[in-house]
């Protein structure tokens, strides 16, 4: 398990950032894990998928016998690694290049999706970008809407794309945060986001229930991810999930199998609910 105190000393200058560039590198899947194909010849869509989170969950999915689309934006060396993670396993992964804060590209997530496997099983909703400011003053309009546009809306307009080639049995995951829960000062804009995230999991589980697709949702606490060296500075970098009371930031790897439990026939009796991998931290919900 990597230490805090070898994170210090780095920051990156763009968001969504880039893992090859990251010390420790985030641990991606639990080493000697051997997969019991409880999702074999699945497909899923991730979002997000090149890096972070999403790469632990492409690379566990994959072990586990699913195929992958992998959605991501601009960070092409480590969409090729996960690709290569993927592949390793004996699954395909097609790779999807573009912005989903752009609904027409989403469309083309899902088409190309149906084009390459003929199906789609699993749609994963992940991808994300927060700006700290601390003011709600220095919160610009431009921000804002750059928030909530990245942030919120590529999860209607996925969802409403996919459900046509979604029926009994087929899952939707949705990314939180534990700032949904318990706000962050810092983070006015995205906490709201991952806010809206938990009334649009619980109101679209509750809409497509009666089809026997379910959606869930997963509020992960501090993760190692490159979203952080994006985000913060070498300060609160070197400091980063130390207020937990596990006292320390979460792996990749500790996050993925949530996402990949609620994917599974294994919480058949569960939707419109969240699992938290926070490091201790109670949520009451």
């Amino acid at each position: 398990m990597s230490e805090n105190t070898g994170r210090r000393g780095q920051t990156q200058k763009r968001q969504p950032g880039k893992e090859y560039k990251m010390y420790p590198f985030p641990e991606f899947i639990k080493e000697g894990y051997k997969g019991s194909g409880i999702l074999k010849d699945k497909v899923a869509i991730i979002t997000g998928g090149d890096s972070g989170i999403g790469r632990a969950i492409a690379v566990l999915f994959a072990e586990e016998g699913a195929d992958l689309v992998i959605s991501y934006y601009g960070e092409d060396e480590d969409a090729g690694f996960t690709k290569g993670e993927v592949e390793k396993r004996g699954r395909k992964a097609l790779l999807v290049n573009g912005d989903v804060s752009n609904s027409s590209h989403c469309k083309t997530i899902i088409a190309r999706t149906i084009e390459e496997f003929g199906k789609l099983d699993i749609l994963i909703n992940n991808a994300a970008m927060q700006f700290p400011q601390e003011s709600l003053m220095d919160i610009t309009d431009e921000q804002l809407h750059r928030t909530f546009e990245t942030n919120i809306y590529p999860y209607f307009y996925l969802s409403r794309e996919a459900l046509p080639h979604m029926g009994k049995g087929c899952t939707i995951i949705n990314t939180s945060s534990v700032t949904a829960y318990q706000g962050n000062g810092q983070l006015i804009d995205y906490s709201s986001t991952k806010g809206a995230i938990v009334s649009f999991t619980r109101s679209l589980s509750a809409n497509l229930a009666h089809r026997g697709i379910r959606v869930n949702g997963v509020a992960p606490g501090p993760i190692w991810t490159p979203l952080i060296p994006a985000t913060f500075s070498k300060e609160d970098v070197a400091t980063f999930g130390q207020n937990v009371p596990l006292n320390r930031a979460g792996e990749p790897s500790e996050v993925a199998p949530s996402f990949l439990f609620l994917a599974s026939d294994q919480s058949s009796y569960i939707t419109g609910q969240f699992i938290h991998p926070n490091g201790g931290e109670i949520i009451n919900t």
